[in-house]
């Protein structure tokens, strides 16, 4: 009987040890959680990240805090998580140059875009758009490559930044219809925005989100998007593909990461929060408005793409030349 007993007892100390760790587990976040953006307020990443914090602070019952940390091609932002404490209070909402492109563009990457982190799930998918000022004679993309050829050297087009998706994508475009356009790279959407509007760039291309309130306002034109169909919030902009070159698909990305090491719950946690926030109705119309595609994948399937989009844009740089360094 005492053995019994014993046993009994045991068992008991099992299921409250187990019990704990579940609520411990429930327990996260019990303090505020900081998602670094690799790039500065007002692009495409930096309004998708709110429009999630936000959901995330009012399931959490805890402060989320947008951290922006911008800087080359979003690699200064992703490193910092990359080597924060692996507790889940330190995420990255990661994109197509940080996660993607940059491993095989940059001779020596301070992380690595998989081994060093646990994907948590895609948060959109969304075209990179090609727009100009008004003064250009242009209304869509025969007629800006038209132009160029006609006045070789004469304008020059704004990116996100060297090796970003915007660079690319526009450089790859160059190499199939074969016209010239001299590249700035910008330090983001915003500043590259700045100049557009002010008149001083003439032409650019980047997220779509970030230049819509702008195109609605009639203060910019747009040429194409880079997906390989229309946007479903934006029928009425036309790819690049279906304006004449042919196959023609670079579109940008963005998704959440938590550094390599996270205990899995909180992975599971976050991912499964995460998710849950980017399917709400009103967020999917606010980024369908906005021109981007909610995905909210699990781990595993985000794991897979990515090791896919690496692949890709590997090819890409391959095939434009770019170089950072």
């Amino acid at each position: 009987m005492i053995q019994n007993l014993w046993i009994s007892v045991f068992s008991l100390s099992l299921s409250i040890f187990a019990f704990t760790a579940q609520a411990q587990t429930i327990d996260f976040p019990n303090k505020p959680v900081r998602i670094v953006v690799p790039f500065p307020p007002g692009g495409a990443t930096d309004i998708t990240a709110r429009i999630v914090a936000e959901k995330l602070s009012a399931k959490w019952g805890q402060a989320v805090v947008i951290d922006n940390k911008a800087g080359a091609g979003g690699n200064v932002g992703s490193d910092l998580v990359a080597k924060s404490v692996p507790d889940g209070y330190n995420i990255v909402l990661g994109v197509t140059g940080s996660h993607a492109i940059n491993v095989s563009l940059y001779k020596k990457m301070p992380y690595h875009p998989i081994n060093d982190f646990e994907p948590l799930s895609q948060a959109t998918i969304y075209p990179n758009a090609i727009v100009v000022n008004p003064q250009v004679p242009a209304n869509n993309l025969a007629e800006l490559i038209a132009l160029l050829k006609k006045e070789p050297g004469k304008l020059s087009y704004g990116s996100d930044g060297n090796g970003t998706a915007s660079h690319l994508g526009m450089e790859v475009l160059k190499h199939k219809a074969n016209f010239q356009l001299t590249h700035i790279p910008y330090r983001g959407s915003t500043p590259m925005i700045t100049d557009l509007l002010g008149g001083t760039l003439m032409v650019g291309i980047t997220g779509l989100p970030a230049v819509q309130p702008h195109l609605k306002a009639g203060k910019l034109k747009m040429i194409a998007i880079t997906t390989a169909q229309r946007a479903s919030g934006t029928p009425d902009y036309k790819t690049v593909a279906e304006q004449g070159v042919a196959n023609f698909n670079a579109a940008p990305w963005a998704g959440f990461f938590a550094p390599k090491g996270t205990p899995k719950p909180v992975v599971d946690k976050l991912a499964r929060d995460i998710a849950e926030a980017l399917k709400q109705p009103d967020v999917v119309q606010k980024m369908n408005e906005l021109g981007s595609t909610v995905v909210g994948n699990r781990p595993d399937e985000f794991r897979v793409f990515l090791n896919q989009q690496i692949e890709m844009w590997a090819e890409g740089i391959k095939i434009s030349g770019a170089t950072v360094d």
